[in-house]
């Protein structure tokens, strides 16, 4: 049957900070977003260790959000504002420095609670 689906649908209004830093999470995680959600609804901490690609690109995550951050100062000096720059939780651009820092908080938030379920892990 056409339109019809096995599972129930779950939806619910968020922000649009909201969104991003939940974005941001999914991205840390290396996770589909189906996935993420009901684990999170389900087992209420998510971690994801041993996998190096997803380590690796935390890593290469944080290093471009470096990088970039070290040419917005150098453009805000240079000529007053900044060129339009990737976001590291959807890949959208922005020039506005608040968008930018919104979703460089949420990808840096992610990060730092994916490493710290893994010291919860290791402690065990």
């Amino acid at each position: 049957m056409s339109g019809v689906h096995k599972n129930p649908t779950i939806s619910f209004r968020i922000s649009d900070y909201e969104r991003r830093e939940i974005e941001a999470r999914i991205k840390a995680s290396g996770m589909m977003k189906k996935t993420f959600f009901t684990r999170c609804c389900i087992y209420g901490r998510i971690c994801v260790v041993g996998k190096k690609e997803t380590v690796y690109m935390l890593v290469q995550t944080i290093e471009k959000m470096q990088a970039d951050i070290h040419k917005i100062y150098d453009e805000i000096i240079e000529i007053g504002q900044i060129k339009e720059k990737e976001s590291p939780v959807d890949g959208e651009g922005y020039t506005d420095i608040e968008e930018l820092q919104h979703d460089y908080l949420a990808m840096i938030k992610a990060v730092v609670d994916m490493l710290d379920g893994a010291k919860y892990l290791w402690q065990k």
